[in-house]
């Protein structure tokens, strides 16, 4: 039986009065029916962290080197040491506005892996390539590529999330057919590459305007483990209101 995780995205918003305000809503009510957490942007992690007792913490993005010249990003070795121990990988914002490759992400898993982290691997079809029929070819070939290399007791334990990048802040879901769908061919492609028991393992996320009054729906659905939630996660009630759903 593989345990639901349920993750926010808080993408470039809160302050650290604002991050440590959610935390104090939400923390107390976070129960263990699911791993949930939240991923924060850089300047609120340490907030985050120290204001945290059952709330997971996640980055939002990583470098794939340990060090060196290259403004503006962050290590796997800094998150360490303030303590965060999950990273977003691949999210569809990162491979569009900043043109990350499978194969960046495919380096960037490997190294959470080797700093003891635990990776939320993202793959996800545009509009064009959803209208065009392509949806699966696309996704099996960005899991294949981010997964590339990987050893299979690794692969058991990241998250991969399906996040058509036509439902990402548009208010647009997909139809939970289309959702439970797209993760099974997810999963499948995995038991191609590992076999059936790191399959069954693997925990897949949809993610997508999940909001409260669909996650249930969601949740129900035989390869849907969990959601990666954008805008629902930015508010105490309704991020309380989701970890009620959650039975």
């Amino acid at each position: 039986m593989r345990k639901p995780i349920i993750f926010g995205n808080w993408k470039m918003n809160k302050t650290n009065a604002e991050a440590k305000a959610f935390f104090e809503g939400v923390d107390a009510h976070v129960t263990d029916k699911a791993d949930f957490g939240v991923a924060v942007p850089f300047t609120t992690l340490g907030t985050c962290v120290d204001n945290s007792t059952k709330l997971h913490v996640a980055a939002q993005n990583m470098h794939f080197e340990a060090n060196g010249a290259y403004t503006g990003e962050i290590s796997a070795g800094m998150l360490n040491e303030l303590g965060v121990k999950w990273v977003v990988l691949g999210h569809s914002e990162r491979r569009q506005y900043f043109n990350e490759t499978d194969k960046d992400i495919n380096k960037k898993a490997a190294v959470a892996i080797e700093n003891g982290m635990i990776p939320i691997v993202c793959v996800g079809e545009t509009l064009y390539e959803f209208e065009a029929d392509k949806t699966e070819s696309v996704v099996r070939k960005q899991v294949s590529g981010c997964l590339s290399g990987l050893n299979a007791d690794d692969v058991k334990n990241l998250v991969i999330a399906y996040e058509p990048v036509w439902a990402i802040g548009t208010g647009k879901s997909a139809t939970v057919e289309i959702a439970q769908n797209t993760c099974a061919l997810v999963r499948d492609e995995v038991r191609n590459l590992f076999g059936n028991d790191v399959a069954e393992a693997v925990r897949i996320q949809y993610g997508g305007s999940v909001k409260p009054n669909n996650i249930e729906e969601y949740m129900s659905q035989a390869d849907i483990d969990g959601a990666l939630i954008g805008g629902a996660s930015l508010e105490v009630d309704s991020f309380k209101e989701i970890i009620d759903a959650i039975k």
